[in-house]
């Protein structure tokens, strides 16, 4: 495995103890210096055993660290798309001695020297630096708030039931927490937050599944719930789950897939028990949701809204929200104020504090800025926008400075994929070629149908058209049926007919594939996923009459795709990541512009914002 290991010019600066600029200066200045064997021109990848060879040749090495090795090993024995489920395997081993599937050779010795939670924290910190750009993780920061709001305190338990890495649960279990149960749908992600937690000792329980259509711990009544839903999906389970007993505060609508979260929250405290979960802006005023949003704040469930600074929720535009709720109790009395918080302005140093401050003074009295009657949110629209209601803040709360530095960290995250993409060359000699249909016939490649099944409620998760078209997780369900065909990790699906080719690679399998679908499975030693998915959507440009015809499925033997080495493969895949995160900032960025466009109009004709502010207030004072 060792022989097959790369690394690229910061893990060789890494290695040597210097800047990426030295390893720069060593490409230009030696011309013994290993050549890539991988990658692309800007982000080249070099054998790990060759350059081990020269740094030590050259006297700046004597030995390349074990952790070190051990990474580079396990990151070369598969691809990115199934990282994940190696470093995920890699727990498996550190926490029981058992794993499936190969492991760096040096894991072991690594585990004994330096320990196994420490060598697991060292695997997990260099995935995400890895893949810094595909994975949304909770700040520790955010995790840190939430915890502190949701009184967690030593010997207590605590749910997450949208629980990613563990973040949450982790920062918990700093508190004291003794008792961890968390639910993630995607089973690497779920091996990993498991791994995190026993490693370090912690007694915890972390099982697979969605947590709204297959609740796995239905009776659980924990002392507290944290979590970060996902945001935005809106096909969370409408149709199976009208019925459901959680909605004891009305039935979630269709357009509002944060609040069933809310309520899941709300099902699994005891009473007293503390719900803290991270919302997006726009739950807090959309007209569909408002019913519950007062049955929320009538019964005294919701108790405080805490707005934060803009990109503290992972992959989400403008200031998020923190909704504080508290499971009411058969004898409590109603509370009459809610607190609102607005910390959306505030630099993260002064965040925790401020709103800690604020939930403990609250708490004692509701004589106090922030505390709002409740009658005064009651109005047709139940606006729970803290912006809205704290006397004095209004510029500042009206959301503008916030819809700036969101766009600003957008535009500067597009600035960077741009330059990547800028260090493309132009030229070079066309690429030879190759069909789909010949690579089906050599082997390399297989087109898989899956039978007609129908979609309804059930535990198994099925992946769908419209999952297909907007390139996201499984949204649907059916029971178990003896003909069923499963999404494996790197399998491409495409549409089996219809108006366009849309391409979805599947970076966690173990869903059913849904009607009207095909999948297209290469083999990893011959095919990249990637590249093949990237040459796809190219073909979908370039097919005749985009949009009214579309390819069918026929046409999609005919597809032509290069005959290249499988490193270059990988190099071309890269590429195409690249192009794909650029399309996505380039959609976040233009409609975080068109809020700030909104929100600039709306300042400007309310008095909130105007270029002589300063001067007019002291006009009207006067």
């Amino acid at each position: 495995m060792h022989d097959s290991a790369t690394v690229a010019a910061a893990d060789i600066a890494r290695l040597a103890g210097v800047g990426r600029a030295a390893v720069s200066n060593w490409r230009r200045r030696f011309d013994d210096f290993p050549s890539p064997v991988a990658g692309t021109s800007s982000s080249p990848l070099f054998s790990l055993a060759a350059v081990e060879e020269w740094l030590r040749r050259q006297g700046k090495l004597a030995e390349v660290p074990l952790d070190e090795r051990v990474w580079q090993q396990l990151r070369a024995s598969v691809d990115d798309l199934r990282l994940a489920d190696a470093v995920g395997q890699a727990g498996v081993f550190l926490t029981s001695s058992s794993a499936e599937g190969p492991l760096p050779d040096g894991l072991a010795d690594l585990a004994t020297s330096r320990g196994p939670a420490r060598t697991f924290d060292f695997l997990y910190e260099r995935y995400l630096e890895t893949h810094s750009r595909r994975v949304a993780v909770t700040s520790g920061e955010v995790a840190d708030l939430m915890v502190a709001l949701a009184d967690v305190a030593g010997g207590s338990s605590v749910l997450d039931p949208a629980c990613g890495f563990g973040t949450l649960l982790v920062s918990a279990a700093a508190s004291g927490a003794t008792k961890l149960y968390g639910q993630e749908r995607e089973q690497s992600s779920a091996v990993i937050a498991e791994s995190r937690l026993r490693l370090h000792g912690h007694d915890s329980i972390v099982l697979t599944g969605d947590a709204l259509r297959d609740d796995m711990f239905d009776s659980l009544q924990a002392d507290a719930v944290v979590c970060t839903p996902p945001f935005g999906e809106r096909s969370w389970g409408y149709e199976e789950l009208s019925s459901d007993i959680r909605w004891t505060y009305g039935l979630p609508p269709r357009g509002e897939p944060e609040l069933p979260w809310v309520q899941h929250g709300l099902f699994h405290v005891r009473p007293g028990g503390h719900v803290v979960i991270l919302m997006p802006s726009a739950a807090a005023d959309r007209r569909s949701g408002r019913r519950i949003r007062a049955q929320l704040l009538r019964s005294g469930a919701l108790r405080a809204v805490v707005a934060l600074p803009a990109g503290s929720a992972p992959g989400a535009l403008g200031s998020p929200h923190l909704w504080v709720l508290r499971k009411p109790g058969g004898g409590d009395p109603i509370p009459t104020h809610v607190l609102m918080v607005d910390a959306a302005d505030l630099p993260w140093s002064k965040v925790h504090e401020h709103v800690i401050d604020s939930w403990q003074a609250f708490r004692s009295s509701t004589e106090m800025d922030g505390a709002v009657p409740i009658i005064d949110v009651l109005d047709e629209i139940v606006d729970l926008t803290p912006g809205r209601y704290i006397g004095g803040q209004a510029a500042e709360g009206h959301g503008f400075m916030s819809a700036v530095e969101t766009l600003s960290v957008l535009l500067e995250d597009l600035r960077r994929t741009l330059d990547d993409l800028r260090t493309l060359q132009i030229g070079g000699e066309p690429l030879p070629r190759t069909t789909i249909a010949e690579q089906i016939k050599a082997g390399a490649l297989v087109v898989l149908t899956g039978p007609r099944l129908e979609i309804h409620s059930g535990k198994i998760p099925v992946l769908t058209l419209d999952d297909v078209l907007a390139r996201r997780a499984p949204t649907g369900r059916t029971t178990p049926s003896t003909e069923m065909l499963t999404v494996e990790s790197g399998d491409i699906v495409v549409p089996a007919g219809g108006r366009f080719l849309a391409v979805h690679v599947i970076d966690e399998g173990h869903a059913i594939l849904g009607p009207g679908l095909q999948i297209l499975r290469a083999a990893p030693d011959r095919l990249d996923p990637a590249c093949l998915a990237g040459f796809l959507r190219i073909a979908a440009l370039q097919s005749p009459g985009r949009g009214q015809t579309g390819t069918s499925r026929s046409d999609i033997r005919r597809i032509e795709i290069p005959r290249i080495s499988l490193q270059q493969q990988r190099a071309l895949g890269e590429v195409f990541g690249r192009v794909d995160r650029f399309e996505v900032l380039l959609g976040q960025a233009a409609s975080g512009g068109s809020a700030l466009v909104g929100l600039v109009l709306q300042g400007l004709g309310e008095g909130v914002l105007h270029p002589y502010r300063a001067t007019l207030r002291s006009l009207l004072d006067s």
